[in-house]
Formats: structure tokens, C-alpha cells, sequence
């Protein structure tokens, strides 16, 4: 019989551990650390290698990773799901049990979408930041601000009841990375399968990707400066590539450029 993992004297279940986890990080921290200092002055320059096995065993042609394997079921299992779903409602109620990605497990809040479903526009950004994180909204954060300001500039509002008016937010990622780090391809392609069903069930009529995730997801392409800009299609609609609200945070000269995809977005909605 094993022991109940314990922190300072006090029994450690899984639901303390993640309240521990949550106030460490509410206070600032982003790495794990060891309970006592590590000298790695005093570690080998190199690890000793080990010994060669005496005979190599036969390898079969091309065989296939169980890692490979495990990841390909995944997506196939959020496909599933996904295509289950007949309503918006369904769609987040499946997202939201879908356990495959690991990301769930160290995040506070589910981060559907905000806005107007019925918008004529549904902006695709990359994935929740910390205060997303908090509120369980896309899109709230400094870079949500901003983002709300320019389609302001537009005439456009995730608030407006009016259709002709409204945004529709969502995320490739419905689960905060940790330390706001880049999507991995492989979360990309397990929430693929949602995205592809979020964009179906909304019907909007014009997408627009907010950054490198959402055009590595519906366009398989990356490099947001040379793509910003020019229309495309995604999911079987027109699309408009645009950079994402905190690049145009950290470089304020890109804003020129923000500016004239805006105008193309409302000259495209007006035609």
C-alpha cells in the first residue's frame, strides 16, 4: 500500500493539488520548480552512455507510432463529436466534454464564443489569454479591447442585436495554453473538427482569422504579414486574414495596416 502524496505535512487529493496549482499561478508563477536548489555546476558534462545491446532486434518496414495512433484516434473521436452536434448549444456542451486535450486539465474557464451568433461576420482568433482565461470569454483581455475598437471604427459590435451590426468571436483553442505559449499542431487538429462544425452550425457570411493559429487551422498556411489582407477562402467562405490585436499592441505602426483591412472588410460588407 502507497502513501497519500502529501504537501507540508497535509494530505494532497487531486482537487487541493489544482487549487494549489491555481494560487501559484494567481500570484505569478509560470515554472516549475524543485523543493530544494539544484547544482548543476556540480552534474557530469555528459551522460555516460549506455551500453549497446548485443544484438539489435529486427525492425518491421515503417512501423506505426503508438503515439502517431493515439493522436489520430483523438481527431477522429472529436470529428465524431463534432458532427453530432445540430445547434450551437450541442456543439459547446461536446467541445466542453471532449477530454483528449491536455489543456483542459490546467485551465480555469471554457471559452465558447462571444457576440452575436446571428452576425454576418465571426472573427476566428487563437486561443484564450489569461484574463479569457478568467472570464470564459474570448476576446476580453487588452487585446480584446483593442479588437473591440477597431470594428467600433467600422460600425461593427460584439454587443449589437442587430445582425447587419454584430460580431460573432471565437478561438481555434477553447482552452488556455499555459503561459499564453503557441498552439501545437497537435491541438490544432484535435480542435479542428469543432471549428470546422462552430463555423457550419453559425452560417455566418464573411470569416475573419485574427492571427497565424486560425490560418494554420483553415488554411493550412502561416506568415500573417504576407497573408493580411488578401481575401481568401476558409470553410468554404470569404475570409480576410488580419493581424492579431496584441501584435498591433507590441508594434503600434502596424496599425495603418489594421486600418486598411478594416475598410476592405466594411467596402466587402457594403458590396
Amino acid at each position: 500500500m502507497t502513501a497519500d502524496p502529501t504537501y507540508r505535512g497535509f494530505a494532497l487529493d487531486a482537487e487541493t493539488a489544482l487549487a494549489l496549482l491555481q494560487w501559484q499561478a494567481e500570484l505569478g508563477a509560470d515554472e516549475p520548480c524543485l523543493d530544494a536548489p539544484l547544482d548543476r555546476y556540480a552534474m557530469p558534462d555528459r551522460a555516460e552512455p549506455s551500453p549497446a545491446p548485443a544484438t539489435a532486434a529486427p525492425q518491421a518496414a515503417n512501423p506505426r507510432s503508438p503515439v502517431r495512433d493515439e493522436a489520430e484516434d483523438l481527431v477522429a473521436r472529436a470529428e465524431a463529436m463534432a458532427t453530432a452536434a445540430t445547434t450551437l448549444a450541442e456543439l459547446a456542451a461536446a467541445q466542453e466534454a471532449f477530454d483528449g486535450i491536455e489543456l483542459k486539465k490546467g485551465a480555469r474557464n471554457f471559452c465558447f464564443c462571444d457576440g452575436n451568433p446571428a452576425a454576418r461576420i465571426m472573427i476566428i482568433g487563437e486561443a484564450p489569454g489569461e484574463e479569457e482565461d478568467r472570464q470564459g470569454r474570448p476576446f476580453v483581455g487588452r487585446a480584446g479591447q483593442l479588437l473591440d475598437q477597431m470594428f467600433g471604427a467600422i460600425g461593427l459590435s460584439r454587443e449589437a442585436v442587430d445582425a447587419e451590426r454584430a460580431l460573432y468571436i471565437t478561438n481555434v483553442l477553447t482552452w488556455r495554453p499555459p503561459g499564453n505559449r503557441r498552439p501545437e499542431p497537435a491541438e490544432i487538429a484535435m480542435m479542428l473538427p469543432f471549428l470546422t462544425r462552430h463555423v457550419e452550425l453559425a452560417q455566418p457570411q464573411l470569416l475573419v482569422l485574427m492571427g497565424n493559429t486560425p490560418c494554420i487551422a483553415a488554411l493550412n498556411q502561416q506568415g500573417i504579414l504576407k497573408l493580411r489582407g488578401k481575401w481568401t477562402t476558409a470553410f468554404g467562405l470569404p475570409a480576410l486574414p488580419m493581424a492579431h490585436p496584441a501584435y498591433l499592441l507590441r508594434t503600434p505602426l502596424a496599425k495603418r495596416e489594421a486600418w486598411a483591412d478594416l475598410l476592405s472588410l466594411s467596402a466587402r460588407l457594403e458590396g
